[in-house]
């Protein structure tokens, strides 16, 4: 799921702001790179539209499938690079990271220099960082360009679907946003399948580095088709970036996630707890400072309204607690797999597939039907059903026989699981966004999108921990089990905090900034 933050300062730009040279501009101000148009085609959409939707479906699938591509390649990193628990949730949650610290921030700038400038240098650093990725000679090095490719990533995810809603009008529009929202959610899904596939494969002997190197051809052809159909416009020089502020959310999430991953195997000295106690204060100076901006007139990077919102704040709660629960646990099942029974990276790829399959299911149900004839009961009914399928994996992961396990003999516990995600996944932003109001939903979007990713980043953290924990004394099933009370815990929180959430969700078209319901000059979002 994405989000972008859209300001338009005014109702239309002339076609003079717009087209550069050599190029015509068609409705709107969008440009012909083509350099010229009929007379028939004058009043009609930019003829190269399709093709900016594949490039922003390529580049962003790719973005988001690195976050949980590099699930299945834990015994390769430990094999080739000496990485141990620790440096493997930090490849893996680092980059969760530094994406949802930045993506506010990268939408800022998209509308500070343009969506198109900050989208191809976001996919450029993305590109380049893989490479780099690829080349890693160790863990250290390794886990600080996944450091770097989560903050390109923030770049580059925030402008796409701004992208589209310069290029498409009307039910046109609508209909990208419906093909464009499956996709990117079942792209983080597929990551460990593809990764497993990619590293058991071990192309020309690259093994793990693969999973980098896939991302290199992808994103240079995602890159040209980009430069060259993807209109120029403009950004709003006008719109201010609060750097201090976005400086303050980087530091706060850093010693919040670094005490998660290290206090574990450091014995949880002092110096853990108080980067926690850091981090809270690091978050409530910047909730001071942009409540201080707003009074002064200037754009704070969060709209600071948003934050006497009950609905909204338990909202950014349930969206952590949900999404810590989900990548954690897609992790442990890959760890448990590999590690408790010895599964290649591509069986331990294929073992994620009954949970991808029922992710798909549920938000097909979700999404189609059930959110909008029960409203805010299909997210209590997700959760409860994600609970019936951990009870029956942990009865499942009973009494199995190392020596005859397959994926089949937990198969049922993850696909149900599954489903529940995949019915809450599908509707959980537009319940947290119906409680805001129209000129809030760009700015609302934005932390909700960040909070998404952060508490994955939290998640691999934490269920890493604790997994590893009782792994060390070889009790696979024991520390899955234990994975699974944790993930129990945080989804009956989530069961209580969808209570307080509205009744029912924004409709879609507001969601993606398609009705007409917010005034040019206010924020607008696209999710």
């Amino acid at each position: 799921m994405e989000v972008l933050s859209v300001r338009d300062p005014s109702p239309a730009t002339s076609s003079s702001e717009t087209a550069g040279p050599g190029e015509t501009s068609g409705p709107g101000g969008a440009t012909d790179p083509g350099g010229a148009t009929d007379p028939g085609e004058s009043t009609g959409p930019y003829r190269w539209r399709w093709l900016i939707l594949v490039a922003m479906l390529v580049a962003e699938v790719m973005d988001l499938l690195d976050a949980s591509i590099v699930n299945v390649a834990g015994p390769a990193l430990e094999e080739s690079l000496g990485a141990g628990p620790v440096g493997l949730q930090w490849v893996i949650g680092g980059y969760a990271l530094t994406l949802g610290a930045g993506l506010v921030l990268g939408g800022r700038l998209g509308d500070r220099h343009g969506r198109r400038r900050m989208f191809l240098i976001g996919l450029t650093a993305f590109t380049a960082t893989s490479l780099l990725c690829a080349l890693a000679p160790t863990i250290e090095s390794l886990i600080l360009l996944r450091l770097l490719q989560g903050a390109a990533g923030a770049l580059l995810l925030p402008q796409g679907l701004g992208l589209l809603r310069e290029n498409f009008q009307g039910p046109e529009l609508t209909k990208v946003f419906a093909f464009f929202g499956p996709v990117l959610g079942l792209g983080g899904i597929i990551g460990p399948v593809l990764g497993g596939f990619l590293v058991e494969g071990d192309f020309l002997g690259l093994g793990w580095r693969s999973v980098f190197l896939v991302n290199v051809p992808v994103g240079v052809a995602a890159l040209i088709i980009a430069a060259r159909f993807v209109p120029k416009k403009p950004g709003h020089p006008g719109v201010s970036v609060d750097t201090v502020g976005a400086g303050l959310v980087a530091a706060a999430c850093a010693l919040l996630v670094l005490p998660l991953n290290q206090g574990q195997e450091d014995g949880w000295p002092l110096w853990t707890w108080l980067c926690l106690a850091a981090s809270a204060v690091g978050f409530a100076l910047f909730a001071l400072r942009q409540r201080r901006m707003s009074a002064a007139g200037r754009d704070p990077l969060v709209s600071p309204g948003l934050l006497h919102k009950p609905a909204f704040t338990v909202g950014l709660g349930g969206i952590a607690l949900f999404f810590a629960g989900l990548v954690g646990t897609q992790l442990v099942l890959t760890l448990y797999l590999q590690i408790g029974h010895h599964f290649t990276a591509g069986d331990a790829g294929l073992g994620n597939l009954p949970l991808a399959v029922g992710t798909a299911i549920g938000g097909a149900l979700s999404g189609a039907f059930l959110a909008d004839r029960i409203g805010r009961a299909v997210l209590q009914i997700g959760p409860l059903v994600q609970l019936a399928g951990a009870a029956l994996l942990w009865f499942q992961l009973d009494g199995l026989s190392p020596a005859s396990f397959s994926i089949w003999d937990i198969a049922a516990g993850v696909a149900l699981s599954g489903v529940g995600a995949g019915l809450v996944i599908a509707a959980l932003f537009g319940f947290v966004l119906a409680a805001v109001d129209d000129d809030e939903i760009g700015s609302a979007s934005g932390v909700l999108s960040a909070v998404q990713s952060i508490g994955g980043s939290i998640g691999v953290a934490v269920f890493g921990s604790v997994f590893f924990a009782r792994a060390g004394s070889a009790d696979f099933t024991g520390a899955f089990h234990h994975a699974l009370a944790v993930q129990a815990c945080l989804l009956a929180t989530f069961l209580a905090v969808t209570l307080l959430l509205p009744r029912r969700a924004r409709p879609e078209d507001e969601q993606h900034g398609t009705g007409s319901a917010s005034p040019a000059g206010q924020e607008q979002a696209a999710v």
